[in-house]
């Protein structure tokens, strides 16, 4: 839950700093914030995906009798 809310304030944050640097015009604003909220959805999912895959292996290693 924690990672999710560092995303969701890293979203935020750019999604501020872009209207306060970038500020052009209200269809270069949108395609900038529709950019952004894309960047950070994407990186949440593959953070949520890459810690799925590790807490739930679908590949179960098998040790030899040696170790």
């Amino acid at each position: 839950m924690m990672t999710t809310i560092v995303f969701f304030v890293a979203g935020v944050v750019a999604s501020v700093l872009v209207l306060l640097c970038c500020s052009r015009g209200a269809s270069t604003n949108l395609f900038h914030l529709t950019l952004i909220i894309t960047a950070t959805v994407c990186c949440w999912m593959m953070w949520a995906i890459v810690y799925l895959a590790q807490l739930k292996p679908l590949i179960v290693p098998i040790l030899s009798e040696g170790e």
